[in-house]
């Protein structure tokens, strides 16, 4: 239900292009783990896959399921929430590995919190959190990076520019782009595979900021991992995120 939604209202809020290095969709049983940059990017990345036939469950944080009406759109489409900074938090991978198991593709979000900036910028994903590497060797699942770009152009910054971008971005009509890597295994150990799915994802991104015209920095040169604040919460460009990983 969500994917469908979000094919249909991702097309009025800008002009979304998607492109893979792949011609076929990722396999089922894939992660995919994507940047997190704004309160939009979700539903881009939905309304991205399902062109290509992919409807993925979303480990988003718990929170979402207190909010009316999209509660049970999560909890109707079998989504995986996470209760960070619980005991409880751990078994959102347990849930996650099942649904693999059961061929379903699984969409993560690396970072697991929004950037605490406000402006509309392209910038590289920040430092990635341990759980998609533990997931990833649990599950033996493949990792399929994917770079997002524009999504800024429609929502950033403090909570009344965010609700002015998407007011205006209908008429505004920003350049959304979606791009989809090869699948990766990662290796076995935590720290070098959390490193490599960075790595891969950053090189999505590169990729789809390029198709938008977006500078981006060269590589090495802005891409250290910044500070990271709480995981759970109210989503903004300048403030934690509601959708991640763990």
């Amino acid at each position: 239900m969500l994917s469908r939604i979000a094919a249909a209202v991702v097309p009025s809020l800008g002009h979304l292009t998607v492109t893979s290095d792949h011609a076929t969709a990722p396999a089922a049983g894939s992660i995919i783990v994507a940047n997190h940059t704004s309160l939009a990017d979700p539903g881009i990345v939905l309304a991205a896959l399902r062109r290509l036939g992919v409807e993925p469950v979303v480990m988003a944080a718990a929170g979402l399921w207190r909010i009316p009406v999209l509660g049970r759109l999560l909890e109707r489409g079998g989504h995986v929430p996470v209760h960070r900074g619980t005991d409880r938090a751990a078994g959102a991978l347990s849930t996650a590995a099942l649904a693999l198991r059961d061929g379903r593709h699984l969409l993560i979000y690396g970072e697991g919190r929004l950037p605490c900036r406000t402006d509309a910028a392209e910038a590289p994903p920040e430092g990635f959190r341990s759980g998609l590497a533990r997931l990833a060797h649990a599950s033996g699942a493949p990792v399929v990076p994917l770079g997002q770009a524009g999504a800024r152009r429609v929502s950033s910054g403090p909570c009344v520019k965010q609700i002015s971008g998407f007011l205006t971005a209908p008429a505004r009509r920003p350049r959304l782009h979606v791009h989809i890597g090869a699948p990766l295994h990662l290796p076995a150990e935590v720290g070098a595979a959390t490193a490599a799915a960075r790595a891969a994802v950053t090189a999505a991104w590169r990729t789809a900021a390029h198709r938008i015209g977006e500078p981006v920095p060269i590589a090495g040169s802005a891409e250290q991992p910044r500070g990271r604040g709480p995981s759970s919460g109210p989503g903004s460009g300048s403030g934690p995120a509601r959708t991640g990983g763990l």
